[in-house]
């Protein structure tokens, strides 16, 4: 009897395992036939592409959720990297006749707009057009796309041309009530990352530099659509002030915001018009993706320039629990750099940064591999939408450095934050505690009381010793003097064009550029470009994160805007001591 239990038990667990396996086969088959369809390469004849302007924007294609891939809803993510490539074979495609924008509401920082925008205008230099359409413009999305030949409102639509905003979240009344402060460690008038922790509003310093950094990046997003829509930035101003918010549609048309009001029906018979076709033929779209993966013809060459994307939090290691976001992490990247410097065929390295830094010691060890990298082939930095604090560390010591008008950066400071839970752990839990110890700082940083005034100082001069090496490392990435780089930094957080008036950066551009002054550099006129790190196929987002991806979009999609914030507390727990970042999540909107 019970070997029968044992047999029949064993079976029983048998069936399950199979099961499970099964099920996770079948989910990744389903998921692979749906990609491989919705990706083909295959561009049809007198095609438009379509370009939905809703999500989120991402540096590269795939960081969805695989359950995108099954979902009946439309994507949430646009990858940046296929986006631009896809509309390069675009302008030389002759099947692609030109471009549908669908506007809606996009998530992105203002340099990757800007970047996707300078990308539409290449395309339309090549003589094609692009038309427009929403049912509601968000300001990301209407920035995109005013390029446009013809952009057409839903009359019952609305713009959102509102100016910019920054509203950062402040946790110190709540920590008050249950009992815990943040002891605080840093260095630099403007290093504010700490303020939502100990202050209830924003300090003068801070204020100053956001609202710096906002007017530059508004002034930057109006010049662009006011030569696009004819219109002065003194009157994009104006509108923004009062005329665009919450009124009849037919007033954006007045002001020229838009051209018409149309309905979505109005649309296609637009687009059929354009194409020329008859009342019975079929209006053919295509995809970001399928004209992305189609073929380049052209000969193989063997040198080539890379393309190393590093985006995400610094850290040292990669994010544990539900929080999987990417991140740039020690290891991986020095070993994927490494690669690099000793591939023969790879003649420069163009790091494409997008990050709001992280860890001051995990930076300190990328800044030393990019050395190492520089001393055998040029290295260029291309900033994305942010490349602050720890990835302004990581980027100071390459041969040149490209950013946005648009892109945050600077911020050269770091700073410490420390829980003290005692107030919690011993008035408000009845906890007590003692030590016995052999030496004075044996029990340095316990559990059950703040710091004392011996490791305050200790810890206030760690901080003070990383501050003066991110000092040095920049003045001598940058040709500068430690003095000259400390009247830029204190923490101060500047957009690109500010940037390269202070010689933060060399030149305004795109990550074409940064390509171009990279094969520059390297002395060679032909050549192929290579994108790395290999993507991670999707499938080992089921195998290796399981249900946690799926919660974390869950909580992005629930808590919107408030994301980073609860994101940023979440993480505080797992950070290292001593941080180079920005000086929160920018929030801004």
């Amino acid at each position: 009897m019970k070997d029968f239990l044992k047999y029949t038990m064993a079976s029983v667990v048998g069936i399950i395992l199979a099961s499970v396996i099964f099920s996770v086969i079948s989910l990744i088959s389903v998921a692979g036939m749906i990609a491989s369809e919705g990706a083909s390469g295959v561009v049809p004849e007198n095609s438009v592409l379509r370009i939905k302007l809703q999500g989120e924007l991402v540096e590269r294609a795939g960081e969805g959720s695989p359950m995108d891939i099954l979902s009946q809803g439309e994507e949430t993510t646009i990858g940046l990297d296929q986006a631009l490539e896809a509309l390069k074979k675009a302008a030389d495609n002759e099947d692609v006749k030109g471009i549908y924008l669908e506007g809606g509401l996009l998530a992105a920082t203002p340099a990757m707009l800007q970047e996707l925008r300078q990308g539409l205008q290449t395309f339309k230099e090549s003589g094609k057009w692009i038309v427009a359409y929403g049912d509601n413009y968000s300001s990301g999305a209407y920035y995109i796309c005013s390029i446009a030949d013809e952009v057409l409102l839903n009359p019952s639509g609305m713009v959102d041309w509102n100016g910019m905003a920054s509203q950062p979240i402040f946790f110190t009344g709540l920590m008050e009530k249950i009992g815990v402060k943040m002891q605080v460690f840093k260095v630099g008038t403007y290093k504010s990352a700490v303020e939502p922790f100990i202050n209830t509003e924003m300090s003068e310093a801070n204020r100053e530099q956001v609202q710096s950094y906002l007017n530059s990046i508004w002034n930057n997003l109006q010049k662009d659509v006011a030569e696009s829509r004819k219109l002065s930035v003194e009157t994009l101003n104006a509108l923004a002030d009062s005329t665009t918010v919450l009124c009849q549609a037919d007033v954006y048309v007045e002001n020229k915001l838009v051209d018409q009001l149309a309905y979505l029906s109005d649309v296609k018979e637009t687009l059929r018009h354009r194409l020329e076709l008859q009342q019975d033929d079929e209006l053919n779209f295509t995809t970001l993706a399928d004209v992305a993966n189609s073929d380049n013809l052209g000969k193989k060459i063997d040198e080539e320039i890379a393309v190393y994307y590093a985006y995400g939090e610094i850290n040292d290691a990669p994010a544990a629990g539900f929080n999987q976001e990417h991140c740039i992490t020690t290891q991986q990247t020095i070993t994927d750099l490494q690669e690099l410097r000793e591939d023969e065929d790879v003649k420069a390295v163009v790091i494409r940064v997008n990050s709001p830094g992280g860890s001051a010691y995990a930076s300190e060890q990328i800044w030393h591999e990019v050395q190492l990298l520089r001393a055998e082939k040029p290295v260029v930095i291309s900033m994305g939408g942010m490349a602050a604090s720890g990835g302004y560390y990581i980027s100071c010591g390459a041969n040149k450095i490209f950013a946005e008008p648009t892109t945050l950066t600077g911020s050269i400071g770091i700073f410490g934050m420390i829980p003290d839970a005692s107030e919690l752990l011993t008035q408000k839990l009845g906890l007590t505690f003692d030590v016995v110890k052999t030496n004075a700082m044996s029990d340095f940083g316990a559990t059950g009381r703040p710091f004392n005034a011996a490791e305050t100082a200790k810890m206030q001069k760690y901080i003070n010793n990383g501050y003066e090496l991110f000092i040095a490392r920049v003045a001598g990435g940058r040709g500068m003097t430690p003095d000259s780089v400390k009247a830029v930094a204190e923490g101060r957080v500047w957009t690109g064009e500010q940037a390269l008036k202070i010689g933060l950066v060399d030149q305004l551009g795109n990550l074409e550029d940064a390509i171009a002054a990279a094969a520059e550099l390297a002395e060679t006129d032909e050549y192929t470009v290579g994108r790395y790190p290999s993507p991670e196929p999707w499938y080992m987002s089921i195998l290796n994160k399981g249900s946690n991806e799926y919660l974390e979009n869950q909580m992005r999609a629930a808590l919107g805007e408030y994301y980073p914030a609860f994101a940023l507390v979440r993480r505080i727990g797992k950070m290292d001591q001593i941080q180079a970042r920005l000086p929160y999540d920018p929030n801004i909107n």
